[in-house]
């Protein structure tokens, strides 16, 4: 069962019915949901409404042959829904996103807000509800208009509004420590821990023989590190030995064409979430990656396994002028056991 917060225990535990509308954009969002309506947190019934654009058909078909009982998935939306009866739930996985905040800020027809879990960004969302000090909730990572600040700081007021209202909860599977928990708790903000319950009671998905898998990361897209590095990066690892990539889905088809170059590297296709894909090592195998939601979300899912994960510290001269400290320390903090 999904673990919780001591403080939060009786209100999160009591049984839940009615229906949840749930949003999601990642293919990690759509596992998130699905722990978290196995958990039995978001009622007797779920629609999974995908946004538009979003490469989540394979995750959606994987989820569909195993799917927990009551979930349902809807076709995919250039908009959140808004969802007709009080007595529902709505469910997101990113706060950070302009349309949700939108809707939120319009006044959702819901008795519960639920922010299902979206990784390193879950904590820091969480850092930044819990801070004194009125935060915007935009994207570190991006330039954002005035007009785009103003909206994030109004979404941090809504949320704040929302937990003193004993309506919002967040569901992550990442470590919260003790501190930020009870300044949740005193806020009212709900909280639940799961370690992917469900997925470990699923068939394992898929078997790659690779001894080395290499996770690939979306810090060159973002413009947070130099390409040439990371390449060179690959490089040494692959000349090691045949390395199984799998591409982050937000990086370009040119730096693919790059890696796909190099000797000894298979590219594998976009699929399924990491955490459905590498959940199982062989004898002999390894996985490399740089910092990212993937290392402690393998780590639960790994066991004793999880000892062949081998994070890659960022050295200092990967980063680009324009990643801010917070930003690093933040990502770096993945690595942390």
């Amino acid at each position: 069962m999904m673990k919780l917060t001591q403080h939060d225990t009786n209100e999160v535990q009591r049984p839940r019915f009615g229906t949840a509308h749930v949003w999601v954009e990642s293919p990690l969002q759509l596992l998130s949901a699905v722990e978290t309506h196995a958990a039995g947190l978001l009622g007797t019934d779920i629609r999974i409404i995908p946004r538009h654009g979003m490469p989540l058909e394979a995750t959606t078909e994987a989820m569909l042959r195993h799917a927990p009982a009551g979930v349902q998935f809807e076709p995919a939306a250039r908009k959140p829904p808004q969802p007709k009866s009080a007595a529902e739930r709505y469910v997101t996985g990113d706060a950070y996103s302009g349309k949700i905040q939108r809707a939120l800020l319009a006044g959702v027809r819901a008795k519960e807000i639920v922010i299902i879990d979206d990784g390193m960004a879950t904590l820091a969302l969480i850092k930044q509800l819990i801070s004194a000090d009125p935060t915007p909730l935009v994207r570190a990572r991006t330039k954002n208009s005035t007009a785009r600040t103003a909206m994030g700081l109004a979404a941090w007021h809504r949320l704040r509004q929302l937990a003193r209202e004993d309506r919002l909860l967040i569901v992550s599977a990442l470590y919260v420590d003790l501190e930020s928990r009870q300044r949740m708790a005193d806020l009212g903000i709900k909280f639940a821990q799961h370690k992917f319950e469900w997925l470990a009671t699923q068939p394992v998905a898929e078997k790659f023989t690779e001894p080395t898998l290499l996770i690939g990361s979306a810090m060159v897209a973002d413009n947070l590190i130099h390409e040439q590095p990371y390449l060179q990066w690959i490089e040494e690892i692959a000349a090691e030995g045949p390395v199984a990539y799998f591409p982050h889905r937000r990086e370009t088809p040119e730096l693919l064409a790059k890696i796909s170059t190099i000797d000894q590297v298979v590219l594998k296709e976009h699929t399924i979430p990491i955490e459905m894909r590498l959940r199982v090592l062989r004898p002999g195998q390894e996985i490399r990656a740089l910092p990212s939601t993937v290392i402690p979300s393998l780590r639960l899912l790994l066991g004793p396994d999880s000892r062949f994960l081998y994070p890659q510290v960022v050295p200092d001269g990967w980063w680009t002028a324009s990643t801010p400290i917070e930003l690093r320390e933040h990502l770096s903090s993945s690595l942390k056991v």
